[in-house]
């Protein structure tokens, strides 16, 4: 004990930090005592959306692009043909939105308040931090972000980056549900795929309401013409078309990544490959019928 306390006296001269003994694990718990104590879900976070004379100093990217757009839907293959442009770059799913920020203490609460920021805007400073830093390492000169669960907190990213551009991407539901069944079918049923991608698809639907001036762009447009859709999305990012998109290239282990993006042969080959026939009428399932009839699969 005498030693410890000998060594934090030594460590609060030097850098005002102590050491504390570690505290012994916990037991396990049951699944059942783990899910009653689990705790609380934490409010939304306090932030500000900048205003254009302040993005100079509050942000370092200028005019990411995020690709909404449901699991299962063809964002990895999209992500890829626009990486291979010479000005983009599209890393694997980045999950930003995870990244959370808390204050050590109330006088660190004090502190950054008197900044004027509050814990969502220190979230989003390194929220942008992480992927200018990402931008800057590839050399190019715009980000592009895939993560299909960024829809669910499409607001607040608009917010964090008002000069954001967004890219709808939208699937036949009924491909996108068997798509996800498919990727890991002993943990999800056909049914439960359907009813998990619905969420990410009403989220899609939410952000193509509230976010005006985006692009939208479908799967199976992608596979049918590539370079017709390419040469679109280019003229929407105000970039020249370049036709290296078309063959992104083939891609190895460590850049495609399971959980990260799609994983699977296809997207391994190196260029667009046929999309599955769409689904007819008899095989579209009562529950995603109002989101085909939404995006135009089905009357």
């Amino acid at each position: 004990m005498s030693l410890m306390r000998n060594l934090n006296r030594a460590l609060t001269a030097t850098t005002g930090l102590q050491v504390r003994r570690a505290v012994p694990a916990a037991p396990p718990q049951s699944k059942k005592t783990a899910s009653a104590t689990k705790p609380a879900k934490r409010p939304t976070p306090v932030y500000r959306c900048p205003a254009p004379e302040d993005l100079e100093t509050d942000r370092l990217l200028r005019q990411p692009v995020f690709i909404m757009s449901p699991v299962r839907s063809g964002s990895t293959l999209l992500r890829m043909l626009l990486n291979a442009h010479s000005r983009l770059h599209s890393p694997h799913e980045l999950h930003i939105r995870r990244l959370e920020v808390d204050h050590g203490s109330k006088l660190s609460q004090r502190a950054m308040s008197a900044l004027d920021l509050e814990r969502g805007d220190l979230e989003h400073l390194l929220w942008d931090r992480v992927m200018h830093r990402e931008l800057v390492r590839s050399g190019k000169d715009f980000i592009v972000e895939k993560t299909p669960s960024n829809a669910f907190v499409h607001r607040r990213i608009s917010d964090c980056w008002p000069d954001a551009r967004f890219v709808f991407l939208l699937r036949h539901p009924v491909s996108i549900a068997q798509s996800w069944h498919e990727g890991d079918p002993d943990k999800r049923s056909y049914d439960e795929a359907a009813a998990d991608a619905l969420r990410y698809m009403k989220a899609v639907d939410n952000a193509r309401k509230d976010l005006t001036g985006g692009h939208t762009v479908r799967y199976e447009d992608i596979t049918a013409d590539p370079e017709k859709e390419m040469r679109q999305l280019c003229m929407f990012l105000d970039l020249d078309f370049e036709p290296a998109m078309l063959e992104y290239g083939r891609k190895d282990d460590t850049q495609v990544v399971k959980g990260l993006g799609d994983w699977r042969d296809k997207i391994r080959t190196g260029s667009v490959q046929a999309g599955r026939a769409l689904p007819t009428e008899d095989e579209i399932p009562e529950l995603l019928r109002p989101m085909c009839r939404a995006w135009g699969y089905s009357s």
